[in-house]
């Protein structure tokens, strides 16, 4: 009956190409590794190792098994490291999920640089509107969405990330451009390009101009704000849009400032509720975490948004 010692033994040897070597390679005394040799020479019913002077040199029966056993030691030696790329954090596969609000510049980015210092983690990025994001986290498909608040799913935890304001969009050479900040008034007539309902920040830009009593002209409805952002910067309208997907829109052209009074863009972090989240996807949201508040004190200068962001966690739900 062989043994995993005798094996152990066997592959020193075939490695270093000697008893004394295999020894030293094994922190053990040469007599121990000769009668491993031995033992597994007996078992085997084989002739491993045949002496040629003060040296040994294996048979071809042991050059054959060397083949095997050495396939089986990379399998454990890859699955010992595997296991220490997931302790440190460098290795595995992630599914993310997000609105096109982060989905379409933002969050690639900040993929790109959390892909950058990891070598072995892959990751599979959706995007798709708020309904299908956190069904696809309800059933497993992803194991982080990025959605609109509110959400409201038995499976699903949330977190809402909180101190981001929505912005109001100008085209180029417009006007209102000379303002620092916009309000309800500086849109009375003008032609606005609105996000179609039911969202939670058409609900807040409407109720707002309704407060104010601002009737705007409302010429098109698109479902997404890079549409808003495109037509605004090709010359049509004004609107009032989320912060990440304005930014990728001012190298077109686009004119950006704040809206007072301020309207706030929450953002809803989904993960399931019976499954913990992998070491990766941890780090992924500290990452993601800190790339919010980068991206908030470059964008209106620390503290130019009027709230420090937050993570409030919610409750299962």
């Amino acid at each position: 009956m062989i043994n995993p010692r005798q094996i152990e033994a066997f592959r020193a040897v075939m490695l270093t190409g000697g008893i004394t070597a295999a020894a030293e390679l094994l922190n053990i005394s040469q007599p121990a590794v000769s009668r491993l040799i031995g033992d597994l020479q007996y078992a085997l019913k084989l002739t491993l190792f045949e002496r040629r002077g003060p040296r040994i040199a294996p048979t071809s029966e042991a050059i054959s098994l060397y083949q095997v056993v050495d396939r089986a030691f990379v399998g454990l030696e890859l699955i010992e490291q595997t296991a220490r790329d997931l302790t440190a954090r460098r290795s595995g596969t992630l599914r993310v999920a997000a609105m096109p609000a982060l989905g379409v510049g933002f969050l690639p980015r900040y993929v790109a640089r959390f892909l950058a210092e990891r070598p072995r983690v892959d990751i599979a990025l959706r995007g798709s509107t708020s309904p299908i994001i956190l069904d696809w986290v309800a059933t497993g498909q992803c194991e982080l969405g990025f959605a609109h608040t509110p959400i409201e799913h038995a499976a699903v935890l949330t977190e809402k990330i909180h101190g981001l304001p929505a912005v109001a969009i100008l085209p180029p050479g417009h006007p209102l451009a000379a303002k620092d900040v916009l309000g309800p008034k500086d849109f009375e007539g003008e032609s606005f390009i609105s996000t179609t309902p039911p969202t939670l920040l058409r609900y807040r830009i409407d109720t707002i101009f309704a407060d104010h009593d601002v009737s705007r002209v409302m010429r098109v409805e698109t479902q997404l704000t890079m549409n808003a952002c495109a037509m605004v910067a090709a010359g049509h309208g004004m609107s009032i849009v989320d912060p990440f997907t304005a930014q990728d829109y001012v190298p077109h052209g686009l004119v950006v400032r704040p809206f007072e009074p301020r309207i706030g863009f929450d953002i809803a972090i989904l993960r399931s509720a019976q499954v913990p989240l992998s070491m990766i996807a941890e780090d992924f949201l500290a990452g993601f975490m800190e790339e919010t508040v980068r991206f908030r004190d470059n964008f209106f200068g620390s503290g130019g948004s009027g709230n420090a962001i937050q993570l409030v966690r919610g409750t299962e739900l």
